[in-house]
């Protein structure tokens, strides 16, 4: 029973959509037509425009060869013996004349097709001298006819649209004068992002165009008779007369469609190509229309109609859901509200119970904070403990090369004092004075000893501030002095650059740098090389201080447990195993991190990373 309505929905469905689309199709198919036709008549407009243009500014030339042959001195230059001063002054006069007319090129033609006078007598590129017998509007002339040819110049290779009319002394033809006008405003004027306007001469060959990359082409390849003739001719010298890449060709009641595909295009075009011949100077006048334009208003009325339509659908689908979601509404209204009713009872319950189990658990985690709190506040106490035993567990191993580093100066205050009691007694109060002096400078060296001792012992705050680098360095340095001169160990420190900054305490960064470079100077000895190089750049906001060592190196195996409290690999009564570990902890703290970057049996790299002030 509900197949078959189900069935004439599907096929109700599928008609309206066939229909819909026949409709569509036709619409389009009339609008592009219609359009099109709209883009024609435009087209045939300008283009009868462009004709009428055309042909003005050829008429506007079309009488002068004519006027100037019957002029006398031309006449007399061709009949009589020609001298340098007659040359001379028709030279002068046709370069007048050229002035006033506006012409690009004005000159006279003997029998042989030798140009005796020119306006362009002065320049580099003169025709005086120049035999243009080949050229076709010469031998129009020399037939008596008005002769009209264009051609881009052999000699200025400039393009020119030419008159020549016959000099004749009774029925006598003496020779021919010549007029050369430019056309090239033509195409500047009638520029058109839409619309190209071109010009093709007899042989098909485009000499005029709107766009510079059809100039000297053709629509269609020439034959070879006709290339050869055109060559022949030089009417276009160095020009390859490729034609253009025609892609496809349609014939249509408003005209030519074509598409054409340079190698400026991204893809190719299609136009609408109309064509006027202009019997005057026998060209076609031609204008190719984009008719994207037609696509576009096309497209914009498929994606309104397409718009309307699908709204109308949406609408209509809205409306007819919206009536069963009130039928469907009706249906489950009373479902839901008892479903709702049961369902409400049994959250009452639940929330009653679990409101009892979370109260529970706040208790038990506040308890849990509490005792978090204790053991945080007790771990840090360990630490601060734990460094400081640490330092004095490093002054502890320190202390024979400090005794030995005050003894030195206490023997010497003695024997200084022996001196000057010796002296004062002979009254040699000068020697006496340099003893005084000697043994005050032994004493403020064994004060900064004891100070920086003093200062690497005392408990830190922990407060967090901008410290020189290169400081902290120095002080580290002046602590180990006693077993760096014992060893002598060569020691670099190489800071770029030098007055790096970065953020921690002072005194726990001492402590860092005290640890690495005593953990050093117990690797390198007994080695025949000993070298330790500390390094420190910038490095994405961030200093990077390394400490390397050209000692034996740390074992594969024991890497992945320098870090791990107690964990040494020194002999008993050398190390508690807590240095690289307190170094690790202490530099968290100063939101830095260490890690080792290369170790081998030449030595080992340690490297960590500062925030930098």
């Amino acid at each position: 029973m509900k197949l078959f309505p189900r069935s004439n929905y599907f096929l109700a469905a599928f008609v309206y959509l066939v229909v819909i689309g026949w409709n569509v199709w036709w619409t389009f198919t009339w609008l592009y037509q219609q359009k099109l036709k709209d883009l024609a008549a435009e087209g045939s407009s300008n283009l009868e425009l462009y004709v009428t243009y055309l042909q003005g500014v050829l008429e506007k030339y079309q009488h002068l060869p004519e006027l100037l042959a019957n002029d006398k001195v031309m006449i007399n230059l061709l009949q009589e013996p020609r001298t340098p001063e007659q040359i001379d002054f028709l030279n002068r006069y046709l370069e007048k004349i050229n002035s006033i007319s506006n012409a690009s090129e004005t000159y006279l033609m003997d029998s042989s097709g030798l140009a005796v006078a020119a306006s362009n007598w002065q320049e580099n590129l003169s025709f005086v001298g120049q035999n243009f017998s080949y050229r076709p509007y010469f031998h129009e002339a020399m037939a008596g006819h008005l002769g009209r040819y264009f051609a881009l110049g052999t000699t200025s290779r400039l393009r020119g649209y030419y008159f020549a009319y016959p000099i004749r002394q009774d029925d006598t033809i003496l020779g021919a004068l010549v007029v050369k006008i430019n056309i090239d405003s033509v195409e500047n004027n009638w520029g058109h992002e839409d619309q190209t306007f071109l010009v093709t001469d007899p042989d098909g060959v485009i000499f005029l165009s709107t766009k510079d990359d059809w100039r000297f082409h053709t629509l269609t390849p020439l034959s070879k008779e006709v290339d050869q003739r055109v060559r022949n001719s030089r009417r276009y010298p160095n020009v390859s007369l490729d034609p253009l890449h025609v892609i496809s060709s349609q014939e249509n009641e408003e005209g030519k469609i074509v598409r054409i595909k340079m190698p400026s295009d991204y893809k190719a075009k299609e136009y609408l190509l109309q064509t006027r011949f202009m019997q005057q100077a026998d060209w076609n006048v031609q204008i190719l229309t984009d008719t994207r334009r037609v696509e576009r208003f096309v497209l914009l009325a498929f994606l309104v109609l397409s718009a309307i339509l699908v709204l109308g659908s949406l609408l209509v689908l809205l409306l007819k859901q919206r009536r069963q979601r009130k039928i469907d509404l009706s249906r489950f209204e009373e479902q839901a509200r008892k479903v709702l009713q049961a369902a409400n009872e049994k959250l009452e319950t639940r929330v009653t119970e679990r409101t009892q189990e979370f109260t529970e658990i706040n208790t038990l985690l506040r308890k849990e904070i509490e005792d978090r709190k204790r053991a945080e506040i007790a771990l840090q106490h360990t630490r601060s403990e734990l460094v400081h035993a640490a330092k004095m567990a490093a002054l502890g191993q320190m202390s024979a090369g400090i005794s030995h580093e005050l003894n030195q100066p206490l023997a010497a205050i003695r024997s200084y004092s022996d001196n000057g009691k010796l002296f004062l007694q002979k009254g040699r109060l000068e020697e006496t004075r340099w003893n005084l002096e000697q043994i005050s400078e032994l004493t403020e060296r064994m004060a900064q000893i004891g100070v920086q001792l003093k200062q690497f012992s005392r408990k830190t705050s922990g407060q967090i501030t901008v410290v020189p680098l290169h400081g902290v360095i120095d002080g580290a340095l002046e602590i180990l002095n006693p077993v760096i001169r014992k060893s002598k160990v060569s020691i670099d420190v190489v800071l770029q650059p030098e007055g790096l900054e970065v953020r921690a305490n002072d005194v726990l960064l001492q402590q860092v740098m005290v640890n690495l470079i005593g953990n050093a100077l117990d690797t390198v000895e007994g080695v025949s090389r000993q070298e330790i190089r500390v390094f420190a750049c910038r490095k994405n906001q961030k200093v990077v201080i390394t400490v390397e060592d050209s000692g034996t190196g740390i074992p594969p195996e024991h890497l992945p447990h320098i870090f791990e409290p107690f964990f040494t690999t020194k002999q008993s009564g050398k190390g508690l195993g807590l240095g690289l570990t307190i170094t690790e902890r202490i530099l968290h703290e100063m939101k830095g991190e260490i890690q080792v970057v290369g170790s081998s049996r030449s030595g080992t790299k340690f490297e960590f990373i500062l925030e930098e002030a």
